[in-house]
């Protein structure tokens, strides 16, 4: 099933929409054929609503009230005309940025088999739900919206199956670290962009345990010069 955390208070403070996935739960029992349409039905209509909130800024807000205030949008005109994981419409990146992202998302779902999947945008100018098909979102997808609207630029939806193997924690770390006002407006909203990739492709590779993707790894790296903060990793 499908769920969004309640916004925050701050202006600085991320929530991440999870999509989580009924499999995480073993039974003995069979499910009959009816049981499993109905969860297939809900799960489908579960994801909509997680990425209905996600591209609508629905989870990263700097009031309740404003959430009220959003509806959903589906542009499917401002999507490109070829595929592309990275959706700029906001304007924030250059081509060679944009080219050197989607490098670094393939090299990703290559080397770990999570994808990445990266929208810039200007709420309400976006296509919104249409990049559910588009990108094909599934339990091993991380769709990435990046939107200043609400003062904090980094917004996260993520799949059930990332949602196993790395914390919560990261993505509020990464948004208040990256994501913050002071950070983007000072260092531009493509340095912002560019370095959650960063951070995100190095969570992503660290093995599975009780200390990844932790303030002692990722994000840490970055901050004592070990990653260069806003370029990618570009393996081979």
């Amino acid at each position: 099933m499908a769920f969004l955390l309640p916004p925050c208070s701050s202006s600085t403070s991320q929530t991440t929409s999870t999509i989580t996935s009924s499999s995480n739960h073993s039974s003995t029992l069979t499910p009959s054929k009816s049981s499993n349409d109905w969860i297939s039905k809900f799960r489908s209509k579960s994801l909509s609503f997680a990425l209905s909130g996600a591209l609508t800024l629905g989870l990263s807000l700097s009031g309740v009230g404003a959430a009220h205030a959003l509806v959903g949008v589906n542009k499917p005109e401002l999507l490109p005309k070829e595929f592309s994981p990275v959706i700029d419409v906001a304007g924030f990146l250059s081509d060679g940025q944009e080219k050197r992202l989607a490098q670094e998302i393939a090299n990703i779902e290559k080397d770990t088999g999570f994808k990445l999947r990266v929208l810039a945008q200007n709420y309400p100018d976006t296509p919104g739900l249409a990049i559910k098909d588009f990108w094909q979102v599934d339990d091993r997808t991380i769709v990435f919206v990046a939107d200043p609207t609400f003062g904090n630029i980094l917004n996260f939806n993520v799949g059930a199956l990332v949602d196993l193997d790395v914390p919560r924690s990261f993505w509020s770390r990464l948004a208040g670290k990256y994501g913050n006002m002071f950070y983007w407006k000072e260092k531009g909203e493509d340095l912002s962009i560019e370095a959650a990739v960063t951070a995100i492709s190095s969570c992503l590779r660290e093995p599975v345990g009780s200390d990844n993707c932790s303030e002692n790894s990722s994000l840490s790296l970055i901050s004592r010069g070990l990653i260069v903060e806003g370029t990618i990793w570009l393996t081979m």
